[in-house]
């Protein structure tokens, strides 16, 4: 686990994670920090077909495998089937109960169709789980790899009590959401609000000259609509509903350090999880993790631009199901990008990276002569090792945000997963395709919208 995707700058030092209640995260095989002690994450979900032609009885004579074998269902569900002309079902298993290997061989003698999905790193044949709906970000939000009040001893703020209690204030806001709750709004000190006026003045002097025109326009906006002030700490809710009537991005408070699988599958959906506290008032240029200054100014006009929307999802995309050597080359295309990324705009350099666009020194660093200048090729920035304590010695330069988003998606089919893919807007879940009838289907519905724009370009001329 390389921790690139959650922080712009952290110590490197995995042993000092604590997480909430003193639960210490465990490596997984693979490289893989979970959060253990929560039995809802680990669960097992299977979906399956019965081969035999007469469907009613299918799902009660599948189910007597899991019960002869004590294996506990959590959830069960049918609907039909968009691979063949029958009903699929699906069921959640706690694998912590019974023989569920047993039961899974028993079941896959009578299935036409059979897919495991788990978390469970133990289940070798199993593609990791990953959230199906929107909803499913519930399950993995407070799998977290260190909870936010818990600060490192090097940290600006560990001798602070008074921050330390705000902190944990921030991180049981971001502990206790749901899906399709409105963002608690927040009460910032004149303490909070003078340290972002800082980093606000500062940065915002470099933008004009610095930033890329996709950030320097979106700006002005969100001054407007989300205020964006030097006086003032703009809200998450506010910004999430601007980012949404944009490009359909929102933003999901998050309570401390998510692995790269789970922060990586928020994107997919177009969710951002990020923090609401603001970093040590003894040091406002400086932060050791990303903090709302940091989300707010770096990354959150970036993911009202559409290409750059689209871009980022397709990172997430590529990232459900995926083995977890790929979510780590996969992040660290994430960390050259979104987090560190430039681009050429006529003929000039420009930071588009919310590390970049968030660090006046780096911010500055970025695009002297110093560092060294590269093309982002995914297939290559994938292997390129990096660090996260100080500037960095590479730099990849993408052409365009749109040239950027076609390589990710040459890169992700190379990803080996038993299926490809598609994010649904109108029921914010995520298809399956791995069967000829959903591909007809969708070749179908790419048609209509063909149909669409033939129209009006015949009516434009």
């Amino acid at each position: 686990m390389n921790g690139a995707v959650e922080q712009c700058a952290l110590d490197g030092d995995m042993k000092a994670l604590k997480a909430h209640h003193d639960k210490h995260p465990t490596l997984m095989e693979g490289g893989q920090y979970i959060l253990e002690g929560d039995e809802d994450a680990k669960s097992t979900t299977i979906i399956f077909s019965m081969s035999e032609s007469e469907e009613v009885g299918a799902l009660a004579n599948a189910l007597k495998s899991f019960q002869s074998n004590n294996v506990n269902l959590k959830h069960i569900q049918s609907r039909p089937s968009r691979r063949e002309a029958k009903y699929e079902f699906m069921v959640e298993c706690d694998h912590s109960t019974g023989n569920l290997n047993a039961a899974m061989e028993g079941l896959k003698e009578n299935a036409s169709y059979f897919q495991v999905i788990s978390r469970n790193h133990e289940e070798k044949d199993a593609v990791p789980w990953f959230p199906r709906k929107i909803a499913d970000l519930d399950r993995f939000a407070n799998q977290i790899l260190s909870y936010g009040s818990e600060l490192d001893c090097d940290h600006p703020g560990f001798t602070d009590p008074v921050y330390r209690t705000r902190r944990k204030y921030f991180a049981d806001i971001a502990y206790n959401y749901k899906h399709n709750q409105k963002i608690p709004y927040v009460e910032y000190t004149d303490e909070e609000t003078t340290t972002w006026g800082t980093v606000f003045r500062n940065l915002t002097q470099q933008y004009k000259t610095h930033a890329c025109r996709e950030h320097i326009n979106v700006f002005p906006l969100l001054i407007e609509n989300c205020g964006y002030r030097e006086d003032n700490i703009p809200q998450l809710q506010d910004v999430s509903d601007f980012l949404k009537d944009c490009t359909g991005f929102t933003l999901r408070p998050v309570a401390g350090l998510l692995s790269s699988r789970d922060f990586l599958a928020g994107l997919a959906f177009r969710v951002f999880h990020s923090t609401q506290y603001i970093r040590h008032s003894s040091k406002p240029l400086y932060t050791p993790e990303p903090d709302i200054c940091h989300e707010l100014l770096g990354h959150a006009p970036l993911f009202a631009d559409r290409a750059f929307a689209q871009f980022s999802q397709e990172i997430g995309l590529a990232s459900l199901g995926a083995p977890d050597e790929f979510i780590e080359k996969l992040a660290t295309c994430y960390w050259f990008t979104v987090e560190f990324g430039m681009c050429r705009q006529n003929g000039e350099l420009k930071a588009y990276g919310a590390g970049l666009l968030s660090s006046f020194g780096e911010l500055e660093y970025c695009l002297s002569d110093k560092p060294e200048k590269r093309s982002f090729d995914p297939a290559k920035t994938c292997l390129q090792k990096y660090p996260i304590t100080e500037y960095q010695p590479v730099y990849y330069v993408s052409e365009s945000f749109e040239d950027a988003k076609q390589k990710m998606i040459q890169f992700a089919a190379t990803i080996p997963r038993p299926f490809s893919v598609r994010y649904n807007p109108y029921t914010q879940s995520v298809e399956i395709l791995d069967s000829k009838p959903q591909i007809q289907t969708l070749v179908r519905e790419i048609n209509c919208h063909m149909q669409v724009l033939t129209d009006a370009l015949v009516k434009l001329s």
